[in-house]
Formats: structure tokens, sequence, C-alpha cells
């Protein structure tokens, strides 16, 4: 019997050794590792790089707002030259530099701070309607500023006006004069050397 070649049907089936160990990784201390929690490294390992990975973008996303968007601030206090440099009307050439329009009107000249009161936007001069108009919302403005069309709910604000020694206009964007809704400014305008109108 012991010469008999029939395999015995109940002793279990062995599989070769090679195919039951995966192959040796290169590192001795990942080897050890590897015996200690011989089928749980994978799904640790995705747990924990998703997690690790979760924290480093929730920390990348709140330290974005840290640094400004603004790479270049105007200066909020500069010169603008002479009066006799501005005649009648609105000049556009600081809008783009510093956010102002320069007007000279019937009372004096006076500069306004080229933002919509509605919601910040920047208005467009509109020579032809002899008026500024918001592009975002349409919000219209008279040539001083008023607001007479669309959702502004008042007047732009204009900037503190003083003369400098040697008697140029000197503009402070962080002073900024606020008026009342409708209300022409300074209808009775007595001459000043500083203020937000400066009579010339």
């Amino acid at each position: 019997m012991a010469d008999d070649p029939t395999p015995n049907v109940d002793a279990p089936k062995m599989a070769p050794a090679a195919a039951l160990r995966p192959r040796p990784p290169s590192s001795p201390k990942l080897q050890k590792m590897l015996d200690e929690t011989q089928g749980d490294l994978t799904r640790r390992a995705f747990v924990w790089h998703s997690t690790a990975g979760f924290i480093t973008l929730l920390t990348l996303s709140c330290m974005r707002f840290f640094f400004p968007r603004a790479l270049f601030e105007p200066k909020t206090r500069f010169t603008i030259g002479y009066p006799s440099d501005y005649g009648f009307g609105v000049d556009t050439k600081w809008q783009a530099k510093f956010r102002i329009w320069v007007v000279r009107g019937a009372a004096g000249l006076f500069v306004i701070y080229a933002r919509c009161t509605h919601l910040g936007c920047t208005p467009d001069w509109k020579p032809a309607e002899n008026k500024f108009k918001c592009p975002c919302h349409g919000s219209g403005f008279d040539s001083e500023g008023i607001n007479y069309e669309g959702p502004a709910p008042k007047p732009m604000l204009r900037c503190h006006l003083e003369k400098d020694a040697t008697g140029q206009i000197v503009v402070d964007t962080l002073n900024l004069y606020d008026f009342d809704t409708g209300t022409k400014m300074f209808k009775d305008a007595q001459p000043a050397s500083a203020g937000p109108l400066l009579i010339v």
C-alpha cells in the first residue's frame, strides 16, 4: 500500500511556497513591518495618506487668506499738478493710476473717488452723455458724481484736497467725503484752501 500511486483525497492541497510569500522587499525594515501587519498595510497606508493629503490641502487653502491678492497698492496721498492744469469738465487721466477723476465745475475744482456706491465697481465717464455709468449694474451719476439712475444708493465719494507749499493740488484718498442722496455738493460754497472742494 505504501507503493500505491493513488493520491490521498483527504489530504489538503499545498501550494508552492513561492506562491504564498510576497516578493521580498528591498529593505529589511519594510520586511519586518510586512511580517507584522501582513494584510493591513495597504489599507492603513491609504487612510494615512488620504488624511495627510486632506489636512495639507486644507492648511494651504486657509493660508491663502494671509497673502494679499493685490501685488501693487497705489499711494493714498499724492499730487496731481496745479489747478491751472485742469479745464472745465471731467479729467480722466488719473483714473487708471489712482482711481480718481478731477472735475472742474462752476463752483470750483474737486476730485471724485471712482467707485460706484452700489457694489464698488469702477464707473466709466461717458463724455457724449455727460455722465458716469457703472458697467456692473447700470448706476448713473451726473458730472458731479450725484446718483440719478440705477441701484446706487448715494453719490460717489469726494477726496480730501489741499494745496502744498508750491501750489500743487494734494489729493488724499484715505479721507473721503460722503454726501446725501440727490443733493448737489456745496451749493453755497465759500472759498477755501482745503477740503472736499477746492475753490480756485
